[in-house]
């Protein structure tokens, strides 16, 4: 089971430095709890994004020496997100350590219209998933994942919409995008290559199968969601999901082994 420390964390924290020594004290923590049980838990980086070459920094020493499987980012940072150009030098480190980032939900920066006299929205039921997804797109279309094909993205919660948009995405893009920007492949072709999902917060097996179908049963893997979302529930999820004999081993273990590195698991 892979521990982490989920929203909002020191990304809400204005102070660089202070951030910085939050996240590493959190990782220390971590890490000294997953030696408890080392053969039961693993972990992910908690990162201060607000200097991203001592964040890239922190992930190598969490990655090289506490023995993390990646990291987790919650989101954007004070407004920052991950497709900003000051944040190359950590997208060429997390290619270079083959690390996974789970970017994790979180709010936008403001505080749409669209959200006005609607609270039920504003969280889990959609803005989180909309802002995240928006937020992985944005790294597509702005060519991080073709300057850096090694750099691995995980969504949370059956890929946070993306999976259902694929056929769309190549669609639209072909017509609405205005020369500021060329890639040299569709962007499902990214998504499928570059970003894993996790069934984490969606016990449902129409989007299961949904995400296996989009995605490639090799890009998905079972998570709890635990403390959000009860872990019996999920558990029972996964073992009557209605899905064909051979994916149930790949997406409740096999996946997770290799993506991750599990025990050792390098192929």
């Amino acid at each position: 089971m892979v521990l982490s420390l989920s929203g909002p964390g020191v990304q809400v924290e204005k102070d660089a430095a202070v951030a910085l020594k939050k996240a590493k004290a959190v990782n220390d923590f971590l890490a000294g709890e997953i030696q408890k049980r080392p053969s039961r838990y693993g972990g992910f980086a908690h990162l201060a994004m607000h200097n991203p070459p001592a964040a890239a920094d922190e992930l190598e020493r969490c990655m090289h020496d506490l023995g993390f499987q990646g990291a987790m980012i919650n989101g954007q940072t004070n407004g920052d997100y991950l497709d900003a150009d000051k944040y190359s030098v950590f997208w060429e480190r997390v290619a270079a350590l083959d690390a996974p980032i789970y970017l994790h939900p979180a709010n936008p920066v403001d505080h749409p219209a669209m959200y006005a006299g609607h609270a039920e929205l504003w969280g889990p039921v959609c803005s989180w998933a909309f802002e995240t997804a928006t937020h992985a797109l944005r790294l597509v279309f702005a060519g991080v994942f073709e300057r850096y094909p090694k750099a691995r993205l995980v969504l949370g919660h059956m890929g946070e919409t993306l999976p259902l948009n694929l056929w769309r995405f190549d669609s639209r893009w072909l017509i609405s995008h205005r020369g500021s920007m060329t890639l040299p492949q569709p962007p499902s072709f990214y998504i499928k290559r570059n970003i894993a999902i996790t069934t984490s917060g969606v016990c449902s097996d129409i989007s299961l199968r949904c995400a296996l179908d989009a995605m490639g049963t090799g890009n998905v893997m079972f998570s709890v969601d635990y403390p959000f979302e009860k872990t019996e529930l999920a558990a029972q999820f996964i073992e009557t999901a209605k899905i064909a004999e051979s994916e149930p081993i790949d997406v409740a273990s096999n996946n997770a082994k290799r993506i991750l590195r599990l025990n050792g698991n390098t192929s």
